[in-house]
C-alpha cells in the first residue's frame, strides 16, 4: 500500500511536452546560456542544458515560442529543484527541474496560452 502512495503525482499542474529554445542567466553571471525546454506547466519547466548547476540556483529565463508568424517570449525567475546528469555523445548533459519563483501576470497569460496550444497539437 505504501508503494502506491509513493507513485501519486506530486505536481500541482499537468506537464505539457514542448520543444522550445530558452535563454537563461544565473544571477551574477556575465553571459546568458542556451537550453531547451522539454516540458512545461503553469508552475515549472524541465530544462535540458549542457552546463552543470547546483540545486537551489536561481535563473532568469526567457522562453521563445511562435505566436502566429512571429516569435514572442515569456520571462520568469525560476529555481532548480532537482537535476539529473547523463552522457550523450561523449559529453555530460543535464536535465533540471525548475519551479517558478516569480512571473509577471502578462507572461503567465502567455505561458497559459502556449500550454493550451501545445496540448492541442
Amino acid at each position: 500500500m505504501e508503494a502506491a502512495k509513493d507513485l501519486k503525482e506530486k505536481r500541482r499542474h499537468p506537464r505539457v511536452n514542448v520543444d522550445l529554445p530558452l535563454e537563461y542567466r544565473v544571477s551574477g553571471a556575465p553571459k546568458a546560456q542556451a537550453g531547451i525546454v522539454i516540458n512545461a506547466s503553469e508552475s515549472g519547466l524541465l530544462l535540458h542544458g549542457l552546463k552543470d548547476m547546483p540545486v537551489g540556483t536561481k535563473l532568469s529565463i526567457a522562453v521563445l515560442f511562435p505566436k502566429g508568424f512571429e516569435l514572442t517570449n515569456f520571462e520568469v525567475l525560476a529555481e532548480i529543484v532537482w537535476k539529473e546528469s547523463y552522457w550523450q555523445e561523449n559529453r555530460q548533459e543535464y536535465l533540471f527541474g525548475l519551479k517558478f519563483i516569480d512571473i509577471l501576470e502578462a507572461d503567465h497569460q502567455k505561458l497559459k496560452r502556449l500550454l493550451v496550444e501545445q496540448n492541442t497539437t
